[in-house]
């Protein structure tokens, strides 16, 4: 017999993977490129619409999504990024990748 305390935690672990199941779910296909990569993609999208947040103690630096072509794509990196001038862009207070 399982003690009460114990089927309670089971509980909340198998809620905690279903929750971020979900998450993985609901957010499609994120592709983790390098940062030289990601403004490579930037540059073949006419408009594009770039995420950014940076991060505070201790994951400093900054992090980048944008989407092309159906697909999301994500970078981290400790510099802010140069992006192209057409660039629209929206900071974020943070960006939270599954996995």
């Amino acid at each position: 017999m399982v003690s009460g305390g114990a089927a309670g935690a089971t509980a909340a672990v198998a809620g905690a993977a279903a929750v971020i199941a979900q998450a993985i779910k609901a957010s499609g296909v994120i592709v983790r490129v390098d940062a030289r990569d990601f403004v490579s993609i930037l540059s073949r999208n006419k408009e594009p619409l770039v995420v950014v947040a940076q991060g505070r103690w201790p994951n400093r630096g900054y992090q980048y999504l944008t989407s092309y072509k159906g697909l999301a794509f994500f970078t981290k990196c400790k510099e802010p990024l140069q992006l192209p001038g057409v660039a629209e862009l929206i900071t974020a207070r943070s960006i939270w990748i599954p996995g």
